[in-house]
């Protein structure tokens, strides 16, 4: 979603498969006052250009942030409040690591794998580059692994090129990993990790081969929350099965390997809210995707030449 705030009032432009997908998200901000529209809306000029072509649009991320790029740029009253993928973003999460540092030392401990699910980078950026920061000062050596969609693999199959954060091209050029801004992922319910493209900081970082990355099925990632949440009593976010599918294969690992090690993963959200995306995986209504690479090369085909 992206937000536009005319003084103390906000808008939101909520991707339409997820304001579809999570009605319970949607009515606790509009409890709290927010006005909560699905995109691509009737409501601006980018809204109306993907319906024109497009009129049963599912949206993406990168079309809400059009419309609330627009909404801002039209009124001087307006601001737009940007949630994720630039670096100041990432460095504000990175709290999340830093105390997760000094948790570990607390109970003694140290991660030798640390596993973030990855989507626009802000999350993954935030508990992995504190970790990342100590590897590159010689005080440590984990191996960090970030887990993103089958569906939307930015980072296992995009191109670190420029290109537009959003798909009207309101925004400047960053040099990320990306699908192209005109690629619309499928319906998948981690709306969090449904973005083309993937932070200029993480995006480096992967370039100077400071992490893997890997990709996750959605029916994959599921079956480990679900694992998760019989065996710790937490159900988590869709987003964060990601992240637990990571953990898993990880713990796997050492136990083929015959090892042990400490694997660090962050439970990002719980999934009270997303309720009905387990509903449909028990009813088995979801199913994997695999993108065609002629339909990533299309979108690529469309990078601004720099």
């Amino acid at each position: 979603m992206a937000c536009a705030f005319f003084g103390m009032e906000c808008k939101v432009y909520m991707v339409r498969v997820s304001y579809n997908q999570k009605p319970y998200r949607r009515a606790l901000m509009e409890t709290f006052g927010a006005s909560v529209t699905a995109s691509p809306s009737s409501e601006t000029d980018s809204g109306r250009a993907i319906l024109a072509q497009h009129p049963d649009s599912t949206g993406s991320l990168g079309i809400a942030i059009s419309e609330a790029v627009e909404v801002a740029a039209k009124d001087a009253s307006t601001k737009y409040a940007l949630g994720s993928v630039l670096n100041h973003v990432l460095l504000h999460q990175t709290v999340i690591g830093l105390e997760s540092l000094e948790q570990l030392e607390m109970a003694g401990d140290y991660p030798d794998v640390l596993v973030g699910c990855t989507g626009g980078g802000s999350n993954f950026a935030g508990i992995a580059t504190p970790f990342i920061g100590r590897n590159l000062e010689g005080k440590a050596k984990t191996r960090v692994v970030a887990v993103e969609p089958a569906a939307c693999p930015s980072l296992t199959r995009g191109k670190f090129a420029y290109d537009f954060g959003d798909t009207s091209h309101l925004t400047p050029l960053v040099k990320m990993h990306t699908l192209g801004s005109t690629f619309v992922p499928p319906g998948i319910h981690a709306g969090g990790l449904r973005y083309h493209g993937m932070a200029p900081l993480v995006s480096h970082m992967l370039d100077l081969g400071l992490f893997e990355a890997r990709a996750v099925q959605q029916l994959d990632a599921f079956a480990a929350g679900v694992q998760f949440a019989r065996a710790e009593g937490i159900v988590p976010a869709p987003e964060a099965n990601h992240a637990v599918a990571g953990a898993i294969a990880e713990a796997l690992q050492c136990k083929e390997e015959g090892v042990s090690r400490s694997i660090l993963f962050n439970l990002c959200g719980h999934g009270h809210f997303d309720m009905q995306s387990y509903i449909d995986y028990a009813a088995g209504k979801l199913q994997n995707y695999e993108y065609p690479a002629e339909e990533i090369a299309a979108a690529l085909a469309g990078l601004p030449p720099v």
